[in-house]
């Protein structure tokens, strides 16, 4: 067995030196690894030196231990000021607003868009609607308050006031279903219903009112929905105070309006479907009334020759002329005294006739301005207003010739005010 462990050769390892401690100064290694003092920052006040324990230097134990050795006093910490609790949100995520996404076959919208596009239901449920996002801020600013909204992209809803929207019913549809209920060429992707608005109860702008003249507009008659958006442009350039629409006019709050309007319906006031009879009320006190109106009742005989031959009217103003003529005949063979023809002067459009304050009548092109309009102009001392054309041409449309009345009564106001 001896001689067998003799012949086994076994693997040799390198030996590992061992250093005998008792060999080093260990106080002297100590020493070695000691480190600076480490410098402490707080949020506040100077730098304060934290010096290592007493178990690391057993010398100065005793000394950092008595009771009179100086301590370090800690600045209190600062927290960050909180944000006040009346803070509004800023941000939709802030907000917590919530819309719901309709799913196929959903008739809400259809069922809306049924009610506010027909004026007898939209004047029974008193909802209007309005369409693009320029319009839905300025009717957000204005006061108006919004019911429900439609749109295809939340984006659209972020560049509203986020104040504005609690409490209002968001629902999110596909693009082609509102470009199925638009009434523009190019669908902006957001529809908002609203309440019918009051003027009393709207904020219109700053600037508005401080530009606002004694200069009232009252339409008689008008039918064609882009001519009266176009005319409450007008009104609202020129710096009117109001709108009065007398029955027979078309809605104010029809869609095709408020297109055309861009706007104008939340910056000047705009009462709608009023009886000739309280038109009066609604005038400021010693208003005189002018009509726009170029085939008079009596221009023959008020003018020295006759405005046919100045090419001032057109066949079919002659004919209706020919019709007043007819209906004062009728009502001479009858004696109603109510339904008499009131004889106004006749002035051209450019001479001084703006006194403040000062009312303007525009009637429709088809069927022109009423009786009514006639008599009240003439019991406050009104005039009948020519805007002469050249020979040949036919009178101009209703916004046309109601751009330059207003404008031109703003321009003789302010020569009034300021000579």
């Amino acid at each position: 067995m001896a001689i067998l462990m003799r012949g086994v050769r076994w693997p040799t390892r390198p030996m590992l030196l061992v250093a005998q401690t008792w060999d080093l100064n260990a106080r002297r290694w100590v020493r070695a690894l000691r480190r600076s003092p480490v410098k402490v920052l707080f949020p506040s006040g100077p730098a304060a030196e934290r010096k290592p324990g007493p178990g690391k230097h057993p010398g100065k134990a005793a000394a950092e231990g008595s009771p009179h050795a100086p301590r370090v006093q800690r600045a209190p910490e600062q927290r960050p000021p909180q944000a006040p609790a009346f803070r509004k949100p800023s941000t939709w995520e802030e907000s917590g607003l919530r819309y719901d996404k309709a799913l196929p076959g959903d008739r809400r919208l259809s069922t809306v868009m049924t009610i506010v596009k027909s004026r007898p239901f939209r004047e029974k449920q008193g909802k209007i609607l309005l369409e693009g996002r320029r319009l839905i801020a300025d009717a957000l600013k204005a006061g108006a308050v919004p019911q429900v909204f439609f749109f295809s992209r939340v984006e659209y809803l972020k560049e509203l006031p986020i104040d504005k929207l609690k409490g209002v019913s968001l629902i999110k549809v596909k693009f082609e279903d509102i470009k199925d209920w638009s009434d523009l060429v190019t669908p902006q992707g957001i529809m908002g219903i609203f309440a019918r608005p009051d003027y009393v109860k709207m904020t219109f702008p700053e600037t508005q009112l401080h530009h606002s003249l004694p200069l009232l507009l009252i339409c008689d008659n008008l039918r064609d929905p882009g001519n009266l958006g176009t005319i409450l442009r007008s009104a609202a350039g020129a710096g009117c105070s109001k709108v009065l629409l007398t029955k027979g006019c078309v809605d104010a709050w029809e869609p095709k309006v408020l297109r055309a309007g861009m706007g104008a319906h939340f910056q000047v006031p705009v009462i709608n479907n009023l009886d000739w009879e309280s038109v009066p009320s609604y005038l400021p006190p010693e208003t005189r009334v002018y009509v726009a109106d170029n085939c008079g009742l009596c221009a023959q005989a008020q003018i020295s020759k006759k405005a046919s031959d100045h090419g001032w009217m057109c066949d079919r103003q002659l004919s209706k002329l020919h019709k007043y003529e007819e209906e004062e005949e009728e009502v001479l063979e009858t004696g109603a005294g109510k339904g008499w023809l009131p004889e106004l002067e006749v002035q051209s459009y450019d001479l001084d006739w703006a006194e403040a304050p000062a009312a303007v009548v525009i009637g429709g092109e088809t069927h022109g301005v009423s009786l009514e309009s006639l008599q009240l102009a003439e019991s406050t001392g009104g005039k009948r207003l020519l805007i002469p054309v050249v020979p040949g041409v036919d009178s101009l449309n209703s916004a046309m010739a109601a751009s330059i009345l207003l404008f031109e009564a703003k321009r003789q106001l302010r020569l009034r005010a300021d000579p």
